[in-house]
């Protein structure tokens, strides 16, 4: 079941069959900001978290067939290609966290994504402020994320859409010399 975003984009909920999409979506989502790593280890991360108390959001157009502009994205399941379904232009994967100071279980988005040819049209908004429906219908009382200092586009969505920062995850890479 779909329903519309935005003019001329419509949204439906994924399903648990559609992994391998997702992957392609997390893929490319990292290598827009790191172009040069290997993510092969986010399938490892697809299997142990994607599941259906994960939801997982598509936008696609509305009323447009597979676009030619989608490269890589048109390896889609052979379903989706026998039947001429729209390719998804963005995506939004959500799972489920434990506030760490009060216990309570809220949203956490693992990924929001929307391809670069269809940015800065409100897709990422609508999609925000979707989840956050949702997640009050369910009872939630707050959204988590996680962001790269380094993706300044999506920290400005987010401080635009009141995102504030409660925790700093430090890194220190160890080396194996001594």
């Amino acid at each position: 079941m779909s329903e519309q975003l935005l003019p001329g984009y419509i949204i439906r909920r994924g399903s648990t069959l559609e992994r391998s999409l997702l992957l392609k979506f997390m893929h490319r989502t990292y290598q827009d900001l790191f172009p040069n790593e290997d993510f092969s280890h986010l399938e490892q991360t697809v299997k142990q978290y994607f599941s259906s108390d994960t939801p997982l959001w598509w936008v696609e157009e509305e009323g447009e067939q597979e676009s030619s502009e989608q490269g890589d994205m048109r390896e889609m399941s052979e379903i989706r290609r026998i039947s001429n379904a729209p390719c998804p232009i963005a995506c939004l994967w959500v799972g489920n966290a434990i506030d760490q100071v009060q216990g309570n279980r809220h949203a956490h988005i693992f990924i929001l994504y929307v391809l670069p040819e269809h940015r800065r049209r409100g897709i990422g908004t609508a999609l925000m402020r979707y989840v956050e429906n949702w997640a009050i219908q369910r009872g939630d009382r707050q959204i988590g994320l996680q962001v790269f200092q380094s993706n300044k586009p999506a920290l400005n969505l987010y401080n635009q859409l009141g995102y504030q920062t409660q925790s700093l995850w430090m890194v220190k890479f160890l080396s194996a010399e001594k």
